[in-house]
């Protein structure tokens, strides 16, 4: 079964311009997003999927570096850039990443996708409840779902998001929503709301480059890792006054 992970990336970021190029251990955000990913094991292909803006062209320049394919598209209709992805790897399933999320968790990813393998479930999120830190999930639907979407999302807010016609038709589609207690066994993982493990304000990426730069691994930072150093050093509080831009 053929798996797509698609990364939405652009260097105009109104908040933090340039973020998914900003180094964390010397490597460029984007890079680890990519490898994370790349760590799901049902994951086949990784494409970042980024506009076709002059200043976007660094992207299309370092992301194959990174093991990821790349396809370019309408900076404002995201969900086209999605519909190209469909069109040219005819995948079974999509996995829907933002490139601001360098501590993604490849394990949600692979919860996700067996999720929809072994149900009839079309779609897969952290749901309208969050329990996981910001920053670690993304969405996960079949193809033939996200066919209907692209269909019927007429409205700019559906182009640019990609996928809130999904949640706002719920009776149309089958719908499924992981907690993080399905994914994480250790009771400090769940629940933990209070992170922000996203960057999107300075703040973020003072955490996010803190952790990367201090706590130990190899190839992939591990997560549990991640929460365990924020707690014994007290970080949270680094970046809990930023406020979720909302779709």
């Amino acid at each position: 079964m053929r798996v797509v992970a698609v990364i939405q990336a652009r260097v105009g970021s109104t908040r933090l311009p340039g973020k998914v190029m900003y180094p964390l251990d010397g490597r460029p955000t984007i890079e680890h997003v990519v490898t994370r990913v790349s760590h799901a094991d049902a994951v086949t292909d990784v494409v970042v999927a980024t506009s076709n803006e002059p200043q976007d062209d660094v992207i299309e320049q370092y992301a194959p570096e990174f093991g990821a394919d790349v396809i370019r598209g309408s900076e404002s209709d995201v969900l086209s850039r999605f519909e190209q992805a469909l069109e040219q790897y005819d995948p079974e399933i999509v996995v829907r990443v933002t490139a601001d999320c360098p501590l993604i968790s490849p394990r949600f990813i692979d919860d996700s996708i067996r999720r929809i393998r072994e149900s009839d479930i079309e779609y897969v999120s952290a749901g309208l409840e969050r329990t996981f830190p910001r920053g670690l999930t993304c969405e996960v639907f079949t193809a033939e779902s996200f066919e209907r979407v692209c269909a019927e999302s007429t409205e700019p807010h559906h182009r640019e998001h990609v996928t809130p016609y999904y949640r706002e038709h719920p009776e149309a589609f089958e719908l499924s929503s992981l907690e993080s207690s399905a994914v994480f066994d250790e009771p400090w993982l769940q629940d933990r709301t209070d992170l922000r493990l996203t960057l999107d304000e300075p703040a973020d990426y003072q955490l996010l480059e803190t952790v990367y730069h201090k706590v130990e691994y190899e190839d992939n930072l591990d997560v549990r890792d991640v929460v365990q150093y924020i707690d014994e050093h007290n970080l949270a509080t680094i970046n809990q006054h930023v406020e979720q831009k909302s779709v």
